[in-house]
């Protein structure tokens, strides 16, 4: 089977689309797939490919301040950070318009990413009910929790951080899933996370989904690290097929 593999640039947006060489012309559902933090789309190229042997029309984004759009990170605590989520926030629907418009993409939208590209599919659930499916790995859908970690982390290495720390990020309640796992409404999202994972904390995972037992919910924990290795990645690319 043949891959084409086509590097973009929508507006400001970098990105990698991949698909079936014989499909790459024709309507095909989709799948937005997001980097984590200091990476680039480059590094999820292999799930890309494996998604896009199974089918789909695979887009890999670079989030604002990553890959091609590299800055150098602030010293200021979580600026960098939360600003590139909130891009990709702000850039989703422009992509999956752009796509529609052309007609190479219908009413199939699907999203996943990776740490903090899961930090973000888990974002986007609270505020697009067009997402089909959805895959969380090594994110978090608890993000204010995840704010208040970082808060906390600065204070204790007495570094500056603003005094109106929380207003400026007053946005990141409005799109925190586990304050309102009722926007879900049944939609199926499969969380993957190594219970040895020393960057995103596990926990936040596995409460969600303990708290949330009529959701439909997959959950997969291993003993690994913050890593995902290749037999994950066909697990992912399983659960989309088995849910699209």
């Amino acid at each position: 089977m043949k891959l084409t593999i086509r590097k973009r640039t929508l507006g400001t947006i970098p990105l990698l689309e991949v698909v079936r060489e014989e499909k790459k012309n024709e309507i095909q559902p989709l799948i937005i797939y997001y980097h984590g933090w200091q990476s680039s789309k480059e590094l999820v190229l292999t799930q890309g490919r494996k998604l896009a042997e199974a089918g789909f029309r695979v887009l890999l984004p670079d989030a604002a301040n990553h890959g091609e759009r590299k800055q150098p990170i602030t010293k200021i605590p979580s600026l960098t950070f939360w600003q590139s989520i909130q891009t990709n926030l702000f850039e989703f629907g422009y992509i999956v318009n752009h796509f529609k418009e052309r007609g190479l993409a219908d009413d199939r939208i699907a999203v996943g990413g990776v740490s903090m590209g899961g930090i973000t599919t888990c974002a986007l659930l609270t505020n697009h009910p067009e997402i089909k499916v959805a895959a969380c790995i090594m994110g978090s859908p608890k993000p204010v929790a995840y704010r208040e970690r970082i808060f906390r982390h600065a204070e204790q290495l007495d570094r500056f951080y603003p005094h109106d720390y929380e207003n400026l990020l007053a946005w990141i309640p409005r799109y925190d899933l586990s304050l309102q796992p009722e926007k879900l409404a049944g939609r199926p999202v499969l969380f993957w996370h190594g219970n040895q994972d020393e960057i995103v904390p596990f926990e936040d995972t596995a409460e969600f989904v303990a708290e949330n037992p009529d959701l439909n919910l997959t959950f997969v924990e291993e003993d690994e690290v913050h890593l995902v290795k290749v037999p994950t990645m066909e697990m992912i690319a399983e659960f989309f097929v088995k849910e699209m």
